[in-house]
């Protein structure tokens, strides 16, 4: 799954960020960004889910 939301995130930002967050102020500025260009959107859109599985990693442990 998780190799899922990065390949969205990379292809269809929004898509990925969606997954990964639902609807929330992140996705709003991944959707902005990604009328911009698809490389901006792109780019914050697997930066979001890298922090948000560093997230996830650091209350594991």
């Amino acid at each position: 799954m998780k190799l899922l939301r990065y390949l969205l995130g990379f292809l269809l930002p929004p898509i990925g960020v969606f997954m990964t967050y639902g609807v929330s102020t992140t996705l709003f500025i991944n959707i902005l960004l990604t009328l911009l260009g698809w490389l901006p959107g792109a780019i914050h859109g697997v930066w979001a889910i890298a922090k948000y599985e560093e997230r996830l990693n650091r209350e594991v442990y």
